[in-house]
């Protein structure tokens, strides 16, 4: 009886010892499945990357940078991102590139993906968008508020000497009275340290912000001031950080950036105000 226990415990302990041994084999083998697929995904986005910009350079000669190579679905697919904003579809070994976008029927139905993917990217920005303009305190803006109800807003990045910043000033009434409130952030389109961004500091400075503004985008040019509080600076670099590259720019109060002039109906239509 003994020795039969005995022998019991001894295939117990050995088959203890062949499973870890499985197991360590397992771990070693998945480790070394795992890397050769990084490795395998390095390899093809240097390949496809190399092998694009030859085509590029051969075919126009223009020199065009690949930003990114990331694994795409469906499987054996790679996305390709250019320095031009500009994305393709490519095969690992970069034989072919696809201009398009990929259209998925896994459910049946046809579905667009990447517009999905670019929707969602959208929604996303225009969340940290709004985030960043709702840092900006209401007093480093100048703003015109409705006389009645306040159903919405809009943050507009302005200059004194933009030909359409005049135009949509000329509209400020018309959005207050469908309830939109304007607020104005200085963003000099010449940039800074120049006749623009001095403009504007003087309207910051005024005792009267709101007349100095309205009266220098009728073409007044008053004597010069400055100040500390003037957020001409701050504004400008928050313009650049939320996409701003130009005047007007207006930002929804759901993040959303309109660039250019927009009548005040079409505002207020994209508002969802009738």
């Amino acid at each position: 009886m003994a020795e039969r226990q005995r022998h019991r415990r001894r295939l117990s302990q050995s088959e203890t010892r062949q499973k870890k041994r499985r197991s360590k084999w397992s771990l070693c083998l998945f480790a070394l499945f795992m890397s050769s697929v990084v490795w395998g995904q390095e390899d093809a986005a240097a390949v496809i990357a190399s092998s694009l910009k030859a085509a590029i350079l051969a075919t126009n000669g223009t020199n065009i940078e690949v930003v990114s190579v990331e694994p795409a679905e469906p499987a054996g697919l790679f996305r390709v991102i250019l320095s031009t904003g500009e994305e393709v579809y490519a095969l690992p070994d970069g034989s072919a590139f696809i201009v398009g976008d990929l259209l998925m029927a896994d459910t049946g139905e046809l579905v667009n993906v990447d517009v999905q993917r670019r929707e969602a990217a959208q929604r996303a920005f225009d969340g940290q968008r709004r985030e960043l303009m709702a840092s900006v305190p209401l007093e480093q803006m100048i703003i015109f508020s409705p006389s009645g109800e306040t159903k919405d807003y809009i943050n507009v990045f302005t200059d004194v000497t933009c030909g359409y910043c005049r135009r949509l000033h000329n509209e400020v009434a018309q959005l207050n009275d469908l309830g939109i409130e304007v607020r104005y952030l200085a963003y000099p389109r010449s940039g800074l340290g120049t006749d623009g961004a001095r403009l504007l500091e003087t309207a910051w400075c005024s005792d009267d912000p709101q007349t100095a503004l309205t009266e220098m985008k009728a073409g007044a040019r008053p004597a010069l001031k400055s100040c500390a509080q003037a957020p001409v600076s701050e504004h400008f670099q928050l313009g650049q950080r939320v996409g701003v590259n130009g005047t007007p720019a207006i930002v929804t109060s759901t993040g959303q950036l309109i660039p250019g002039y927009r009548p005040a109906a079409d505002l207020a239509a994209a508002l969802g105000i009738q």
